[in-house]
């Protein structure tokens, strides 16, 4: 797809996605998520907004990005290490530069996780402007 600076021109159902495989640097006690040795919840939401870029960044024009700006997730099963986690984003919804995915997460056995995000395509140049000026007040 060639790139676009207009969010209208994404297609509903275009769909992204991004795997991991469940290291220890992933795990609950390792990322402050409690104690249970299993993936963690905030590695699983990374993964997700991971395959929500995946969806829809590489068909933006290069001046331009996207930034999380909420996020719905809940975390149903308990993945081991070792194990894989892909997570699926499809585009559900588009108003202006509003984008909203419908998210799963599965490791080799099931589902793992689901919710949906949403994010808002940004001007690359401004915004990085912004986000410095704010570090150096």
């Amino acid at each position: 797809m060639t790139a676009t600076n207009n969010a209208a021109e994404l297609p509903l159902g275009r769909t992204g996605s991004a795997t991991v495989r469940v290291v220890e640097t992933l795990m609950a006690p390792h990322m402050g998520s409690g104690r249970a040795p299993v993936f963690a919840t905030p590695a699983l939401v990374a993964l997700m907004e991971a395959a929500a870029v995946d969806c829809v960044e590489s068909a933006l024009d290069e001046s331009q990005e996207t930034l999380g700006i909420h996020i719905d997730v809940e975390h149903i099963a308990a993945t081991p290490q070792g194990m894989e986690v892909t997570a699926r984003a499809e585009l559900i919804q588009r108003d202006g530069r509003k984008l909203t995915f419908a998210l799963e997460a599965r490791d080799g056995r099931e589902l793992v996780g689901r919710g949906h995000h949403t994010r808002i395509i940004v001007d690359s140049a401004r915004f990085r402007s912004k986000v410095q000026a704010k570090g150096a007040a």
